[in-house]
């Protein structure tokens, strides 16, 4: 017997007829805050006790926590959410309907229009700002456009928490403010993924001087998006935030894949030098083992011909101690990972020029000369992912 069609849609045991709508979920700003705020819930559930800034690993978190009890806006949303009492006492102040019907200060409440709401009349215009033809924008971006970023930065805080990345303090914008580098700002992770900086001469009473001026694209990992300036974000890092160190296995990846043995195909890239200073200035003079490890494409003696005149060789000749050929080689990779090694005995001294200027010299180690020997050795034959400096003893070791 033939069924009808209403015979066969009656009879779908399965419910392969039905139909069902896609649901679709978007993330939300708030949802993204509670997330974050859920991280430092999970850590104190598993150890008993806050984030702490003793470890690397627990800084970010520690960081955020501060950023949360000093945020009254985001403690009113995320105290629903605090079943450890992190956040500390918090009043949420509710007002009867009367109340919020009758507090219509700006009249936005009335039948008629009124437009004295967009009246700039309650603070002071400045005139800088209100000339200003450009605003940095900040912007939420979709989870599509969101999510492998949001795998860089799980990564990062994996490194982390695993020792492969390090958390330095961050000062010098111009030379540490670098595209694909990851720092944290005020307990939340950035990367700076487009740096549009150039070199500006700027005209100051005390002299011109040259400096970077630009935009960025920074992507956070709370999902948001910038295009601030530069040199605000060097500021905002400095002021509350650090630097995160690449992973060492990284750079050396990058080295690696110019280096090898010199062959009649090769260029020569320049010299990696090591310099010491002849300065007189008392307080540079009294520092043992003070050493500058560099790269210049020009021949070193004509590099270092105006030292006296300049900050980077502390305002004094200096004399060449050592120099390596750099042959095919991803130098700034190179130069980096000596840079990081040392970190922790870098120089950290200001410096006046004659005209008033301040200067903070980098590149200048206060570290061996055999020590310097060795980690470029570690370089050359491949294990120096394996060894740390020791800065309290002096010498090179295990990890």
């Amino acid at each position: 017997m033939a069924k009808s069609l209403d015979d066969i849609f009656n009879d779908d045991d399965f419910g392969l007829l039905e139909s069902k709508e896609k649901q679709h979920f978007v993330r939300t700003d708030e949802d993204r805050l509670i997330d974050s705020f859920e991280e430092i819930n999970m850590f104190f559930e598993k150890n008993k006790r806050e984030p702490s800034t003793s470890s690397m690993s627990e800084y970010s978190l520690c960081s955020r926590l501060k950023e949360f009890r000093n945020n009254e806006q985001k403690k009113a949303i995320l105290k629903a959410f605090d079943r450890f009492n992190l956040l500390g006492a918090f009043e949420l102040k509710m007002g009867s309907i009367d109340d919020i019907l009758n507090d219509d200060t700006f009249g936005l409440l009335e039948d008629e229009g009124d437009t004295s709401i967009f009246e700039f009349k309650y603070t002071p215009k400045g005139p800088s700002r209100a000339n200003a033809d450009y605003i940095a924008q900040r912007k939420s971006m979709n989870e599509r456009e969101f999510k492998k970023y949001e795998l860089m930065f799980q990564q990062v805080h994996k490194d982390l928490k695993e020792g492969k990345r390090k958390l330095l303090d961050f000062t010098n914008a111009e030379d540490n403010l670098i595209e694909g580098n990851f720092y944290l700002v005020d307990g939340i992770l950035a990367y700076l993924e487009v740096s549009n900086a150039e070199k500006i001469l700027k005209e100051n009473k005390s002299g011109d001087r040259i400096r970077l001026e630009g935009r960025t694209v920074t992507v956070f990992e709370n999902g948001t998006v910038s295009n601030m300036l530069f040199r605000s974000l060097g500021k905002a890092i400095q002021k509350n935030g650090k630097i995160i160190t690449n992973r060492n296995e990284d750079m050396y990846n990058q080295l690696q894949q110019n280096f090898g043995a010199v062959g009649e195909e090769d260029i020569q890239s320049g010299w990696i030098y090591v310099l010491k200073s002849k300065s007189e200035n008392p307080e540079i003079k009294k520092i043992e083992h003070l050493y500058k490890i560099g790269f210049s494409k020009n021949p070193i003696k004509e590099r270092i011909k105006n030292a006296s005149n300049e900050a980077t060789y502390l305002f004094a000749d200096v004399e060449i101690v050592a120099s390596y050929n750099c042959y095919s080689l991803n130098v700034q990779a190179f130069e980096s990972l000596l840079h990081r090694f040392f970190a922790e005995v870098c120089l950290n001294i200001d410096l006046y020029h004659k005209s008033g200027n301040r200067f903070i010299p980098r590149e200048w180690f206060k570290v061996p000369l055999i020590v310097i020997d060795e980690v470029i050795e570690l370089i050359l034959n491949q294990n120096i992912v394996n060894y740390k400096y020791d800065f309290r003893k002096a010498k090179i070791i295990l990890k």
